[in-house]
């Protein structure tokens, strides 16, 4: 049996603790994530699920810091996920080591001149072309590329061609009413369909 002294002590002590580790209010941790979060948390998971899958050369911690960059950039700017992905997958097959014949870098292959326009556009740091090679900023700048393209021709199919072959060509041919090209478009657009039910059968 404990003297009342040391009682007192104890009890005092156990008290200090309790106040010491509650939150403020406004620090409090919540009990709920909002239907947004969940939303986006769920998203995160798939996409996470998706890049473990298929880029092989990405490290564990580049996965989920470029799935999270990749969820909250396609959020921002009203993209889906999916459709990213579907991009990332006809463009670089998820190697964000890859460079094509004419330059293009890293996962969504971004000409150097491109990035650097982007990063000065967005304030994202450029470091020169080597820079693409980070799949975070890679997937940031592609994503805002993505929606560059989308505003411009209001046409999802007519971005994508603009993606692939370029604004100025794909611009030049609207102006003069002239086809557009529809095989990339088309490609991307079954790369999204065939990821699409991927995830569904995963959940």
């Amino acid at each position: 049996m404990f003297p009342r002294r040391t009682l007192s002590l104890c009890v005092a002590a156990a008290a200090l603790l309790t106040v010491s580790f509650q939150f403020p209010p406004s620090q409090q941790p919540a009990a709920e994530m909002t239907a947004k979060e969940a939303v986006r948390s769920e998203a995160v998971e798939t996409v996470i699920r998706h890049l473990r899958a298929n880029a092989r050369s990405l490290s564990a911690d580049e996965i989920e810091r470029t799935a999270a960059a990749l969820v909250r950039e396609a959020d921002a700017r009203g993209i889906e996920p999916g459709l990213v992905l579907a991009v990332i997958a006809i463009e670089s097959r998820f190697d964000a080591f890859a460079v094509s014949r004419v330059g293009a870098i890293g996962l969504m292959q971004l000409m150097p001149a491109t990035g650097a326009y982007l990063a000065r556009r967005h304030g994202v740091d450029w470091q020169g072309a080597r820079t693409l090679f980070d799949p975070v900023t890679n997937v940031t700048l592609g994503v805002a590329y993505l929606e560059e393209l989308r505003d411009r021709f209001e046409d999802l199919a007519t971005a994508l061609a603009a993606y692939n072959y370029g604004p100025s060509l794909i611009g030049a041919r609207v102006r003069r009413g002239a086809p557009v090209p529809a095989r990339y478009a088309r490609a991307v657009l079954a790369a999204w369909e065939r990821s699409s039910r991927v995830a569904e059968r995963a959940s």
